[in-house]
């Protein structure tokens, strides 16, 4: 059973947990992390795009200005970091709805549904247009990467335990294993200390036992 993330994956996680937080010294330390573990720029693009969904705009948009920093600090240094390849749009015609409908219903193993998008349904859209759709069309990163910031960034924001425990169940569905999870609560302790990994571990737990029901 795997148990380890590669390296990439490692750098994603406090990348992620950091933009969520706002917190934005040790993300310019993670920053520079992930770019030396391999990450290219577009990668990491991607994954602060990606924020926006989870912990709003003013955190994704403070994560890219301070990428755009560490970007221009290391090539004034000599650095010049890998481009990689760049995020595709949803082509012309096509529907971020359905597309991101499908992606969706396969990320998770089942169409999603119920009270809380009956009475909301413009936030089942937006989720599914939107972030479904927009963002995960967009190649980059796997899928198993993009959840990998989802967790972190859960994980790293008070109040919002069920969101987590959802994305470690979806993590799951996709190749994601119990071991890796666990690892993710190691990885985790040393970007954001005790009280956040006790509250992930805590959480993780309650999503493996009920697996096992």
């Amino acid at each position: 059973m795997k148990s380890d993330f590669d390296a990439r994956q490692q750098a994603i996680i406090p990348i992620a947990a950091h933009t969520a937080a706002g917190e934005i010294d040790q993300l310019t330390t993670s920053l520079n992390a992930g770019l030396d573990a391999g990450l290219t720029v577009n990668e990491i693009k991607e994954i602060l795009v990606q924020m926006y969904a989870y912990a709003g705009f003013p955190r994704s948009l403070n994560g890219l200005s301070t990428f755009m920093n560490v970007l221009q600090q290391r090539k004034s240094h000599g650095i010049n970091d890998v481009e990689g390849a760049a995020g595709q749009s949803i082509p012309v015609g096509k529907s971020s709805l359905a597309i991101g409908s499908a992606n969706q219903t396969k990320l998770i193993g089942r169409e999603v549904k119920g009270p809380l998008f009956d009475f909301a349904p413009a936030a089942d859209e937006y989720l599914k247009a939107h972030l479904f759709g927009d963002i995960f069309e967009r190649g980059v990163l796997s899928w198993q990467d993009r959840e990998v910031a989802t967790i972190a960034a859960l994980a790293n924001i008070n109040g919002v335990e069920s969101q987590l425990a959802a994305h470690y169940a979806i993590s799951m569905n996709n190749g994601i294993t119990p071991a890796q999870l666990k690892t993710f609560v190691q990885l985790l302790n040393k970007a954001c200390g005790d009280e956040v990994a006790a509250n992930a571990e805590q959480v993780l737990e309650q999503v493996l036992a009920a697996a096992k029901k």
